[in-house]
């Protein structure tokens, strides 16, 4: 593991043997790896899992689905990371649903990844810094640690990366049936959200990230969803001003992480890349309407600016418990909430599984 600084660490690789440059960050969740390394909000980083045992339960069989056809296990078809951290990768594993182990999916998948680091330091490192650029190589030869120096210094940054040719939908796609359906709009939708839609009775019809208002209008949509992402949210011009759109025809609207950050813009909020980032399944919200703590699930490294709602069509819903973050905004008149949280969770808590009814009543008042 390089780190653009120049910090040089040496673990035993496993997955693929590969070269590959990215943003490192860390997930400070106990389980869920599957439901992490498919999460496409992860797409252009290195995942460093601050847990210090990986891979003890394996990996379930990617082909199996729900009724409408939808992975039951994975958040998408594909490993969205780059690369994976881990302090110890365990080599047996066990469970119910096993189909095979973690190393041997990342090796399926051409995915490198490194055991035998100091997880801790790195989070350490990251939270005093902030997030960086790092290289990881997983060779079964030596490694020419100089050049692969140079060539993380030309690497594309980060925060200059178009993701959503590469995690978006390219064409409809339509799950379950019935008159009452809700518009997804993919900005890198994880399959959970597909889920919860399902769950709470609609059809769900997912759609490229730059859809026109007009386009999504033509479905006559109950409701629709702005999903979680990776990226910074000013990426999506397209995606902003749809949103302006829906919310100025006062169409139910939930915006979730990337989404919210979309919804904000549209309302007149600002947004900004955060030090490190949120990332994990333990991260306490309060909600502002009846000043309950929920423990959330969450991955992100941009937010709103608390400081530009006053100015903006929002008021405050949901703020962090630990750094006073906007984790959720409500619109003043309109149909249109939005979380910075995981409200469909997976790997969980299920604890906000209540938002996706908040957006029922919207669709349904």
């Amino acid at each position: 593991m390089i780190f653009d600084d120049g910090t040089v660490l040496d673990g035993e690789g496993f997955g693929y043997s590969t070269t590959v440059f990215g943003e490192i960050v860390f997930n400070t969740g106990m389980v869920g790896y599957t439901e992490a390394l498919t999460d496409p909000s992860y797409n252009g980083q290195i995942l460093t899992l601050t847990y210090p045992l990986v891979g003890n339960y394996g990996v379930p069989d990617p082909s199996i689905v729900d009724k409408d056809g939808i992975p039951k296990f994975f958040e998408s078809d594909k490993i969205q990371i780059r690369g994976l951290v881990v302090h110890e990768l365990s080599l047996t594993a066990s469970h119910w649903n096993l189909s095979m182990t973690l190393d041997e999916w990342m090796y399926n998948e051409k995915i490198p990844g490194i055991s035998g680091i100091d997880t801790r330091e790195i989070t350490k490192k990251l939270r005093s810094s902030g997030v960086m650029m790092a290289a990881l190589v997983v060779s079964d030869s030596e490694i020419n640690v100089e050049h692969v120096k140079k060539e993380l210094s030309s690497a594309t940054h980060y925060n200059s990366e178009q993701f959503m040719d590469i995690v978006s939908t390219k064409e409809e796609r339509v799950y379950g049936d019935g008159d009452k359906l809700v518009v997804v709009v993919d900005t890198g939708a994880k399959n959970a959200i597909l889920r919860n839609v399902r769950e709470l009775g609609y059809k769900a019809i997912l759609l490229p990230w730059n859809t026109p208002y007009e386009k999504i209008m033509s479905y006559k949509p109950h409701g629709v969803v702005l999903s979680s992402g990776p990226g910074d949210p000013q990426k999506c011009p397209d995606t902003i001003d749809t949103a302006k759109k829906l919310i100025e025809n006062n169409v139910p609207t939930l915006g979730i992480c990337l989404g919210a950050q979309i919804i904000g813009i549209a309302g007149n909020t600002e947004t900004y890349k955060l030090k490190y980032g949120h990332r994990g399944q333990n991260k306490p919200c309060v909600n502002l309407d009846n000043n309950q703590v929920y423990v959330t699930s969450q991955n992100h490294g941009y937010g709103i600016k608390p400081e530009s709602l006053e100015k903006s069509d929002f008021k405050l819903w949901f703020t962090n418990a630990d750094d006073k973050t906007v984790e959720g905004i409500k619109h003043k008149k309109q149909k249109c909430v939005a979380v910075q949280f995981h409200p469909e969770a997976a790997p969980g808590p299920y604890d906000c599984k209540f938002i996706f009814e908040e957006l029922k009543r919207l669709m349904e008042n």
